[in-house]
């Protein structure tokens, strides 16, 4: 299979042959992770603080500096999400917040630090604009501050943040937080530090289908260049108490379908897709695993940005299992960098 130009990945995306599409990217995808297996990670979002000083205008979590409502995460409030953690089999924390101007790179050194000398466990954690604010907030480069978290225990970079890499959409979006540019030189930054991650696109807000298009060829052409990114995921915008409510598309789950089966056919040098099922429901994370996706995502022990939209879903890890059964595939349970837990033969990994 020849590889997608831009012009034909927009015509698949503007077709209606939903089932057409879905068999090619099925098809790639068991060209790329062969097999009956898909994998599942157990870990939690610990969302250390809701201060924001961007005011993103798709979402609903952040809080400004000083408001009644807002908060920050004690240490040792965080010690006991990872205990509780790890006591229901999880081997990662994903750490994420608003861009609080009062935290310099010297608290997140300080707190990853003392999180590996109490804890066994992998720390995938900040979005590109949250390492933005810090070297902003501490004046140092990009590239110190994530060389410096990676010494302090960082292991990886959530693709957050992302959204569309399309300026203009940005602008409308969140124009106070990283641009297309700023977002792509901090993850390309971290590959070459040796800090590898994940891309996502937030798709269903204000941009065109082109605009999606620009933003695979943006997570595409940095994959040539690096090679650090693990796993592509792509999730629907979610409207829900943002001042987007009135005014946002808001992606049917044939747009979701349709979206990750074309990002599985252009993305193709990115070896795994995950389906989104905290914002689509398992039932379409299932269908969702026969459109290009081989990985089923988290259990989210806790989640709150989505379910500040008022969407709220929940899945254990008997749940996961069950619905990637169901769905005609073998479950795995898998680390960030996907290997699998318990596989014979592997190291032993946070």
């Amino acid at each position: 299979m020849n590889r997608l130009t831009d012009r034909e990945a927009l015509e698949l995306l503007r077709s209606r042959d939903l089932l057409a599409v879905g068999a090619l990217a099925h098809e790639r995808r068991e060209q790329m992770v062969p097999g009956r297996r898909v994998t599942y990670v157990i870990d939690r979002n610990i969302n250390y603080t809701n201060v924001c000083v961007s005011g993103c205008r798709f979402c609903a979590f952040h809080r400004p500096p000083g408001s009644p409502e807002a908060y920050l995460l004690s240490r040792e409030t965080i010690f006991q999400k990872i205990e509780e953690t790890l006591a229901l089999g999880g081997t990662a924390i994903m750490m994420q917040g608003g861009l609080h101007p009062g935290l310099d790179v010297t608290y997140f050194e300080d707190l990853f630090r003392a999180i590996k000398a109490r804890y066994d466990i992998t720390i995938h954690s900040l979005s590109a604009p949250e390492v933005l604010h810090i070297a902003q907030v501490s004046g140092l480069s990009v590239r110190e501050v994530l060389r410096r978290l990676k010494a302090a225990g960082l292991d990886s970079l959530p693709g957050g943040g992302a959204e569309i890499l399309v300026d203009r959409v940005r602008e409308e979006l969140s124009p106070g937080k990283a641009s297309t540019r700023a977002w792509l030189q901090v993850m390309r930054e971290a590959h070459l530090l040796g800090i590898p991650g994940t891309a996502t696109m937030m798709f269903g807000s204000v941009e065109t289908l082109a605009d999606r298009i620009a933003h695979l060829r943006a997570i595409r052409d940095l994959q040539e260049e690096t090679g650090g990114f693990r796993a592509f995921i792509p999730w629907s915008f979610q409207a829900g108490n943002t001042p987007l409510a009135a005014h946002a598309k808001q992606a049917t789950g044939v747009d979701y379908l349709m979206t990750l089966a074309v990002s599985r056919l252009y993305l193709d040098n990115i070896p795994h897709i995950q389906a989104s099922w905290v914002t689509q429901g398992l039932r379409l994370g299932q269908v969702a695993l026969h459109f290009g996706a081989d990985d089923l995502g988290s259990t989210m022990i806790e989640e709150n940005v989505v379910a500040a939209t008022g969407l709220r879903v929940k899945a254990n890890q008997e749940d996961l299992e069950y619905a990637i059964r169901q769905a005609g595939f073998e479950p795995a349970q898998r680390y960030t960098d996907y290997t699998l837990v318990g596989a014979a033969g592997e190291p032993a990994k946070a």
